[in-house]
């Protein structure tokens, strides 16, 4: 063995380099989360008012009502002072035209809903057509057996309220 030479052994490394993939999905090694980054802090900003921008629908709808009661209101002392006016009926029909607005505007927002609002006011509909139903023809009844009878225009109310249970009642459920 006089002919083989001797090799002097190496020095040991600090740190092997192991390559990114080698333990890239190893059950045995414990995968550790991005060490994190400061980030600066967002703008204060100032507080800011109501305005038209922010809030259109609303300030839109309470225009569209007032207009609505302006008009009923005018209409109503015409007509209680004019009682033998021939065209009362076209002035009392009046009013129908900005609670048109109303019913454009209401449209409208529901339109711009998303996907789950939309189902909601939809099963909130549903439900305030049921129960204004149930309601009306079980007083209806009622009627027959003597209750005094109601205006038809407690009617709109009786469907508002029932609306505003639904949509309530609904909102909670999805959650």
């Amino acid at each position: 063995m006089a002919g083989m030479s001797e090799q002097k052994p190496r020095a040991p490394v600090e740190a092997p380099i192991d390559p990114m993939s080698t333990h890239a999905a190893s059950p045995f090694m414990r995968t550790h989360a991005p060490t994190h980054s400061a980030y600066a802090s967002p703008p204060t900003t100032t507080p800011h008012f109501p305005t038209w921008i922010t809030h259109r629908s609303e300030i839109e709808f309470a225009l569209a009502i007032l207009a609505y009661l302006m008009v009923l209101v005018g209409v109503v002392v015409v007509v209680q002072a004019n009682p033998t006016l021939s065209w009362r009926y076209d002035l009392l029909a009046l009013p129908v035209l900005p609670a048109g607005m109303v019913l454009w505007l209401f449209v409208r927002v529901i339109s711009r809903l998303n996907e789950l609002q939309k189902r909601i006011q939809v099963m909130a509909s549903g439900f305030a057509l049921g129960t204004t139903a149930l309601v009306t023809f079980g007083y209806g009844f009622l009627e027959g057996a003597g209750m005094p009878h109601l205006n038809w225009v407690i009617l709109v109310p009786v469907e508002v309220l029932t609306w505003g249970v639904g949509t309530l009642i609904f909102t909670l459920r999805y959650r």
